[in-house]
């Protein structure tokens, strides 16, 4: 997708990518953020084939069809389609009659909490699920998200269909947005792991990418947008700031509006650990069959979640053995991610063992923290949009991307990027017109 813009990108660390980064040892492939990508829109599958990743994808195996949760001492399937809730285990018979009522319940005006909407719509009892699902995309606590940013699409049914569950039976295919994908979704990633996404990106602009120089200052100008380094100051036709949230708490916007972005430093994030333990498949007692499990606040668990990586692509592991990455921290413990690796495993394996039947410590382990992980979109998270819009309509040629904005999944992040580019070509050929 080539817009005919001259492009340069400066970048504080010390690779492209931010917390998209995977880890090969010894047969072992660890990915230190998103461990798969669930759904592409057409321009960015696009644009990826054009950087040579097109046939280069690898598709999550069958048996990593399945998703779990903990109950009790033991992990349960989660029902994969609303008919599957009328028979899950998961629910007591009270609280499946009381989703029968659903479709009756009447739209809600105002935003509202996940926790606040779940119950409305579905009960009480139904909220340790709701956890479940805010827990896996935000590791975020239900009681503060916004339903209307956090999942917009299952918000959006009950204003269009008056039902989530008659909205969920009739939808289409995905759309890509963080919150509820429909249809038949192809979880994949790619052989090297999902860091070939960013390498492709960079590579394909070569010398343009310059690492270890973060931008200190932005500035608007007469003649277009100013860029401050350590190394000095650059002129440019327009800008992207695709930055994490917090980085505007340290980088001076200087145009209409600008000092406002300061506001998006605030923006509250959810701190994970990751733990990718690697076992002898003949120690673990689990058949792992399934994308993973996740664990309700009712549970009173130091495991937030964990990814069975071996199942779901090949090449994780080496013959015989298997790979979990393990999570810990999220909004609602957020000490647990601030561990060393060795305390750490200590506090998650006798968990692990329980679940997982497993027998023998890890003979691979790699430890990633990410203090600042998941962006929270919490109530406040309209006005913060609204702000951001009106600080681009003040200023041409300056834009903003990232998954502080529009979804935090990879893809959404992508897309958030892809969008912003076709926003500056639109820009710089205006300026070009006579």
């Amino acid at each position: 997708m080539r817009l005919g813009v001259d492009v340069t990108v400066y970048e504080a660390s010390a690779r492209t990518g931010g917390v998209v980064r995977t880890e090969r040892q010894r047969g072992w492939l660890a990915e230190w953020g998103p461990n798969a990508l669930t759904y592409l829109p057409p321009e960015v599958e696009k644009l990826l084939a054009e950087v040579g990743l097109g046939k280069r994808w690898i598709h999550a195996r069958r048996s990593a069809r399945h998703r779990y949760v903990v109950r009790g001492r033991r992990l349960a399937r989660v029902p994969r389609s609303p008919l599957g809730l009328a028979i899950t285990p998961l629910l007591s018979l009270r609280a499946k009659l009381r989703l029968l009522g659903e479709p009756f319940v009447r739209r809600a005006a105002a935003d509202e909490s996940v926790a606040s909407f779940v119950r409305r719509r579905f009960g009480a009892e139904a909220v340790d699920l709701a956890a479940v699902l805010v827990s896996g995309v935000y590791a975020g606590d239900p009681e503060q998200l916004s339903m209307r940013y956090a999942f917009p699409r299952l918000a959006a049914l009950e204003q269009k269909r008056g039902s989530v569950l008659r909205g969920l039976s009739g939808a289409r295919a995905p759309e890509g947005r963080s919150g509820v994908r429909s249809g038949r979704v192809r979880v994949r990633s790619l052989p090297d792991g999902l860091q070939e996404i960013p390498d492709a990106l960079a590579g394909a602009l070569g010398a343009r990418v310059h690492l270890h120089l973060p931008v200190r200052a932005i500035a608007r100008t007469p003649d277009g947008w100013s860029v401050a380094t350590d190394t000095g100051e650059v002129a440019h036709d327009a800008v992207v700031a695709a930055t994490p949230a917090h980085a505007f708490d340290r980088m001076h916007v200087e145009c209409p509006g600008g000092a406002r972005l300061r506001e998006l430093a605030a923006i509250s994030h959810a701190p994970l650990a990751v733990l990718a333990l690697g076992f002898r498949r003949e120690d673990v007692g689990h058949p792992l069959d399934g994308f993973g499990a996740l664990v309700t606040p009712k549970a009173d668990r130091d495991l937030l979640g964990v990814i069975f990586s071996s199942t779901l692509f090949p090449g994780r592991a080496p013959s015989e053995h298997v790979l979990v990455t393990a999570l810990a921290g999220g909004a609602q413990r957020p000490w647990l991610a601030a561990l060393e690796a060795e305390p750490l495993e200590r506090l998650l394996m006798p968990e692990l063992r329980a679940l997982l039947g497993i027998t023998a410590p890890p003979g691979f382990i790699h430890h990633v923290r990410w203090p600042q992980g998941i962006p929270q979109y919490t109530r406040d998270h309209g006005r913060l949009l609204a702000m951001m819009d009106e600080v681009e309509r003040a200023n041409p040629g300056f834009h903003l991307a990232g998954s502080y904005r529009h979804g935090v999944s990879f893809g959404d992040a992508l897309r958030s990027g892809l969008g912003a580019a076709e926003r500056v070509a639109a820009d710089v050929a205006s300026m070009r017109t006579p």
